[in-house]
């Protein structure tokens, strides 16, 4: 017989999470989670919160789409919800080029498979009914490669993320609008780590039927929270006539609890599963936030601080070779080549979050979420440039330090 155990009390210790996300959370949304009443999830100010969500959700999407809302969970919580109109035997063209949207491939392969097809391989289902366009890691999705693909295929539904996170990679989001506009298709985008980052509007983008983003990147709340969609009229019209097979990510139910219903803001939602005040509340402050900063001074605040860590790291003997504005993926230094998972992991043995790549070949991934200061970049290329000597790698700390202060006093004589 086994003796009960009881484990110390855990303590994690603080760190700085300069990864691809989950970012470090604003200290007034740590504030408004830890102090909201113990209140009933129906309770009249968590529904006012709901609502008002709703309405911000909105002003940062920069739509009119009624159904925009939050799905209770990660990002792939958001993006199973949007996924959720792709059903057995549909036409899909999947544009994948890194980790990310290659398991936003298989989700669109396990949904549109049929059931024979799933029988046969149910944790790696091949339908013949999806295209998986593989773009090679590292390289963006061009305008050429979307075009052609959907003019070849001619699917119901064409999908796409956004920013990969997987290879720190933009993908062409006008293209692939333009392109799905000119084919007849309905785009479904992967914007887990681009909204609250990029300065954009959805409405822009009229190819683009469905979206789905996070709660932990741009919106810098806490990961298990709400994650942000938007669904046009025409997606929510397919949703009718196909229906689908989920429940808890019903698209039109979730809708229903955040006082969507048939296209119209109600006053009062119905019942579809139990939201947590402390939840609504962090995120209600997560999206005051945003509004109050602004999107546009957010997406000027990350290029000058991504360009900063950029330099940086590229005078420690680095190749940067994404484009993102919230993570640099480099290459270290050629002497130190085959070492990336060694140094990720002193760095994180020392509570400084990095990460690599989580496919080959493998890089180091620096990000920089909510960590737009002229110090917290600074600590960043401190902290990075002690691994790199601590493996034995010589880096000139002096010149490093001069194209800090270059950077950041160039930006200050042009205000």
């Amino acid at each position: 017989m086994h003796s009960e155990q009881i484990f110390p009390k855990l303590e994690i210790p603080a760190t700085i999470a300069a990864g691809p996300g989950p970012g470090n959370t604003d200290a007034r949304v740590l504030a408004a989670f830890s102090g909201a009443g113990i209140a009933d999830h129906m309770h009249g100010d968590v529904l006012r919160g709901m609502i008002e969500c709703k309405h911000m959700l909105r002003q940062i999407w920069g739509t009119d789409n009624t159904y925009t809302f939050g799905v209770a969970g990660t990002g792939w919580s958001g993006l199973d919800v949007m996924f959720s109109a792709v059903m057995p035997g549909d036409k899909v063209v999947m544009f994948v080029n890194g980790t990310f949207s290659g398991i936003d491939g298989l989700t669109v392969r396990m949904k549109a498979a049929t059931a024979e097809e799933l029988a046969a391989n149910s944790l790696d289902p091949q339908p013949a009914s999806v295209t998986i366009v593989n773009v090679p890691h590292g390289e963006s999705v061009s305008r050429e490669v979307i075009d052609a693909a959907l003019a070849e295929h001619k699917p119901k539904w064409a999908a796409m993320a956004h920013w990969e996170t997987g290879s720190g990679r933009i993908n062409d989001i006008q293209a692939f609008s333009d392109s799905c506009e000119k084919h007849g298709v309905m785009g479904l985008v992967d914007a887990v780590s681009s909204l609250g980052v990029e300065d954009f509007r959805i409405d822009d983008y009229p190819g683009v039927a469905g979206w789905a983003s996070c709660p932990q990147k741009g919106i810098c709340c806490l990961p298990l929270t709400y994650a942000p969609v938007s669904l046009t009229d025409r997606y929510i019209d397919a949703l009718k006539a196909s229906g689908t097979r989920s429940f808890v990510h019903h698209p039109m139910m979730e809708a229903r609890h955040w006082g969507i219903i048939d296209g119209q803001d109600v006053e009062k939602g119905t019942y579809h599963r139990t939201h947590s005040a402390y939840a609504v509340a962090a995120f209600h402050e997560a999206l005051r936030i945003t509004l109050q900063q602004t999107v546009a001074q957010r997406a000027k605040d990350y290029a000058h601080h991504e360009a900063a860590l950029r330099k940086a790291v590229t005078a420690m003997g680095c190749e940067v070779t994404s484009n993102m504005t919230s993570l640099v993926v480099l290459n270290l230094p050629g002497d130190l080549a085959g070492r990336e998972m060694e140094l990720v992991q002193n760095c994180r043995a020392r509570n400084f979050g990095i990460w690599p790549t989580l496919s080959e070949p493998v890089q180091v991934r620096i990000g920089i979420l909510n960590l737009l200061t002229e110090a917290a970049v600074t600590d960043i290329v401190t902290r990075f440039g002690e691994a790199i000597e601590e493996l034995g790698g010589s880096i000139d700390r002096a010149a490093v330090e001069e194209v800090l202060d270059t950077h950041y006093r160039a930006a200050l004589a042009a205000e």
